[in-house]
């Protein structure tokens, strides 16, 4: 049986690289619904901090390097990001990071497109929270169904 302080820490640090990845550990782990959300959206909210301010000293980096090399400015991929970003806004990102994206590819996606890093950490968390109940709601609720079932 893990302590429950391993047990927190996994749930947090899952989150923190693959949204989906707390609300399942935590349920898996016997943990309740509040202290698996709280981890959840911690950890999520820990990578969106981190790298919203990280992201802006690497863009920085990296605009330097192609105007060194003579790079085009913008790529495939890059217009493909802007479309999304066009349709969407911040709230369409925010809304997919923790189902489709990773809490740190959403939050260097927003910081590339120029987004406030409130506004980042403002929507971010929002969706942190609307997904991280979501999911431990249904990660606990089908759990219990296994558990009836054997």
């Amino acid at each position: 049986m893990l302590h429950p302080a391993i047990k927190c820490a996994s749930v947090f640090l899952l989150s923190t690289v693959k949204f989906l990845g707390g609300p399942l550990a935590g349920t898996s782990m016997g943990l309740h619904f509040w202290p698996t959300l709280a981890l959840t959206v911690a950890g999520m909210m820990t990578s969106v901090f981190i790298f919203s301010g990280v992201g802006r000293v690497w863009m920085q980096h990296r605009q330097k390097q192609r105007r060194l090399r003579r790079e085009p400015i913008f790529s495939k991929k890059s217009r493909n990001i802007i479309k999304v970003f066009r349709k969407f806004g911040m709230g369409g990102i925010a809304f997919l990071t923790p189902i489709l994206l990773s809490p740190i590819g959403g939050t260097v996606i927003a910081t590339l497109l120029g987004v406030p890093r409130q506004r980042i950490l403002l929507h971010m968390f929002l969706s942190a929270v609307f997904w991280g109940a979501a999911l431990t709601f249904v990660s606990i609720h089908f759990g219990h169904l296994l558990h009836h079932g054997k």
